[in-house]
């Protein structure tokens, strides 16, 4: 199934209304803060994906705003951190740059549970991945994906290849050494970059998506903010991270079909709307299967489709209540635009909202 983005500002506005309207009624108030207070109460702690901490930080400032008495932890520990948090029980809910395989799934007991149900599984977060470089006398720079995965596998050690000369043609590009670096922790960014890579340069980067990364060469650095620091503060350096966090570095564009194309939210949401579901899972776990070989107009191909994790059954009930609210503010009109005010975030199109907001009555 593919999500067009062809729905109206109103009928966007229309399902934001009902989402909103669903959770005051369900969930004592998690609409609008107009709406005033909710009578919900408790603490519920989220862990994972470093790429959404900015989108965290300004959800759980609005629910709790909505929702006085409950406290809202969110731990960006990354993706793998958050996904094995969710498993053990630590967290009551994940966020993941992934959705977890559906061998992941069968193969494991998700501790905080009921036992023998399904897990939720929500597309809640859509971003570009920024290619950011930091070069001396360089402001613009064109990479294709070839030249891309022959920077980060370590074939192309110099910053005046012939390889990036001719993506950039009119550039004056110096004799320094790239440093690329990568994350060294398990991350769903990392995932996402590696899976495009390898769908659209295979003859140079052989290894399939992982979220760890597969070559000795390069520097690691720890999470989001460990990468951003390690770009900034390096020379030749080129990394990738949520753009909502790449700041004044420079930042790539990448090639698409015959034009080199930035980022930005709109061409994020375009891929991931050119994209089908993946095939086997249930009603309520939604995973994108991003095709990022599209040479569609206006879509932009190194994107991340995060996601946040919940039981369809709690083993506590009031968690799955505080779950399922704070999960219906997040995906809301509502909190989506306040995810794209803070870290220019796209958001998810009316089709996929309607989708989600399925997946979320499921949640007790």
């Amino acid at each position: 199934m593919n999500f067009k983005r062809t729905g109206s500002i109103f009928a966007i506005a229309a399902v934001g209304t009902m989402l909103l309207a669903s959770c005051a009624s369900n969930e004592g108030g998690s609409g609008t803060a107009s709406e005033g207070s909710s009578d919900l109460s408790g603490t519920i702690a989220g862990i994972g994906a470093s790429s959404q901490q900015s989108a965290q930080e300004a959800w759980t400032a609005g629910y709790q705003t909505i929702n006085e008495g409950v406290t809202v932890n969110y731990d960006p520990q990354g993706s793998g951190g958050g996904r094995e948090s969710f498993i053990s029980g630590a967290a009551d809910f994940a966020a993941s740059d992934r959705a977890f395989t559906t061998d992941e799934i069968s193969s494991s007991t998700f501790a905080g549970c009921t036992p023998d149900t399904g897990i939720v599984e929500l597309p809640a977060y859509i971003s570009p991945i920024a290619v950011v470089f930091n070069l001396d006398g360089v402001d613009e720079l064109n990479l294709s994906p070839a030249v891309l995965a022959g920077i980060f596998s370590g074939s192309i050690t110099s910053w005046d290849a012939p390889e990036i000369k001719a993506d950039n043609p009119d550039a004056d590009l110096p004799s320094t050494a790239i440093t690329a670096v990568h994350r060294s922790d398990d991350s769903g960014t990392t995932e996402n970059f590696t899976d495009y890579l390898n769908k659209t340069a295979p003859d140079v980067w052989t290894a399939e998506a992982d979220g760890v990364w597969p070559f000795e060469s390069g520097e690691g650095a720890n999470q989001t903010s460990g990468m951003i620091d390690a770009v900034t503060n390096g020379t030749g350096t080129i990394g990738y991270a949520d753009a909502s966090r790449a700041g004044d570095l420079g930042v790539a564009k990448v090639k698409v079909g015959d034009e080199f194309v930035g980022y930005s939210a709109d061409a994020a949401a375009a891929i991931v709307d050119e994209s089908p579901e993946e095939e086997g899972r249930t009603d309520g776990d939604i995973a994108i299967a991003l095709d990022r070989t599209s040479d569609a107009d206006g879509v932009y191909p190194i994107v991340l489709v995060s996601y946040l994790i919940a039981c369809e059954s709690y083993e506590d009930a009031t968690q799955g209540e505080l779950v399922k609210s704070y999960l219906s503010y997040v995906t809301s009109e509502e909190g989506q635009k306040v995810a794209a005010d803070a870290a220019g975030s796209a958001p998810i199109s009316s089709s996929l909202s309607e989708q989600v907001a399925s997946a979320i009555e499921l949640i007790k």
